[in-house]
């Protein structure tokens, strides 16, 4: 009754009464994941000051990690590993508003990296709460530097600061709470740095994040070629035939990719060496792979002729011959889909794609 006459009295109908709730209701989430922020910040701050003996001459093996990790290409920074004196990167990226939240930090004057490094020290947690994967890179302010972003360097100084977290991938868009606890990070940042901050609203970045993983799940696409034997293919024959086609055993030892020039093109399924093989299914991901590559062309050829020379056919997954109208209707689907991703700036094989689709 009371909230009755509360609405009545404020002239709010249901749905706005449900939206300030629901504001509110984010806006303390925002508050508490501040509060951890900081307190998480002072915790790291002190611990890093006792951690040796000389602590006013060092630099935190965070920041050293970056430096000893320099190579020519930029990398994407792996805070996780923020303990420890070198930072492991398998993959390299960078930052992509294609596909990324993008916000800028710009100086007055130039800072160091060391001393941004320093601030983002507490960031240790982030990586291992986020499903998304975010990225730091500073706009190098020394004369003799390329005018290039790169990933921090303690002993290098900065105009300008980006800050990015991945909006989508196969695990689906990026959550409210995810995107606004990177926010409130970034903006804490901000204000212990004394710089400007450019940062999209967190609704605008929700909608960006929807609409491209809508375009991913559109555009992820797993194209498969059956070769269906007559009669039971023993291991060691079926090896030797893929070898010869210019496959090579994967390291599992149960797949054979096809690569070319590095690159892989597609592979097949899972496979047992311990049993002769009865029908091999040749997988193919269609936005990992460059247009280029005519990768379908050349999966559905070497179908053709692993089941010429193992006395196969070519089956859809219902066990029924592969007709040249499939074909036909598979190029055509193909042609399109390429055009989406071009279109939607995302090429097929691309680094870029290569994030979305991971």
């Amino acid at each position: 009754m009371y909230v009755e006459q509360m609405m009545t009295m404020l002239g709010l109908s249901d749905l706005q009464l449900a939206l300030a709730v629901i504001g509110l209701l984010i806006l303390m989430a925002v508050a508490i994941l501040n509060f951890k922020y900081a307190r998480a910040r002072r915790k790291a701050k002190e611990q890093s000051e006792y951690s040796a003996d000389d602590h006013f001459a060092r630099e935190p093996s965070f920041s050293q990690g970056f430096g000893d990790n320099i190579t020519s290409s930029r990398a994407e920074p792996s805070f996780g590993e923020a303990m420890t004196t070198t930072i492991s990167a398998p993959e390299k990226f960078v930052i992509d508003p294609r596909i990324d939240c993008v916000i800028t930090l710009r100086f007055d004057e130039s800072i160091s990296g060391s001393e941004i490094l320093d601030e983002i020290y507490a960031w240790t947690d982030l990586e291992a709460q986020s499903t998304a994967r975010w990225m730091c890179e500073g706009l190098n302010a020394d004369i003799d530097a390329a005018e290039d972003w790169e990933e921090l360097k303690p002993e290098a100084s900065y105009s300008e600061l980006q800050l990015a977290i991945q909006l989508a991938s196969r695990k689906g868009a990026i959550g409210v709470l995810e995107l606004s606890d990177f926010c409130s990070r970034a903006q804490a940042l901000a204000e212990t740095l004394g710089s400007q901050i450019d940062m999209p609203s967190v609704s605008t970045m929700l909608d960006n994040a929807k609409e491209l993983d809508v375009m991913a799940a559109e555009s992820d696409i797993q194209l498969s070629i059956n070769v269906l034997f007559d009669e039971p293919c023993p291991w060691g024959n079926f090896d030797a035939l893929m070898r010869q086609r210019g496959f090579k055993l994967a390291r599992n030892g149960r797949q054979y990719e096809y690569l070319s020039k590095g690159i892989l093109i597609f592979n097949s399924n899972d496979l047992d060496p311990n049993k002769s093989v009865t029908q091999v299914t040749l997988l193919l991901e269609v936005p990992l792979v460059p247009q280029e590559e005519r990768a379908f062309e050349r999966m559905l050829s070497e179908g053709v002729e692993i089941a010429q020379v193992a006395h196969g056919r070519l089956v859809d997954d219902n066990c029924i011959n592969l007709s040249g109208a499939a074909v036909i209707s598979i190029r055509q689907h193909l042609d399109v889909l390429y055009a989406n991703l071009e279109k939607s700036g995302v090429p097929a094989g691309s680094s870029t794609a290569s994030r979305l689709f991971s």
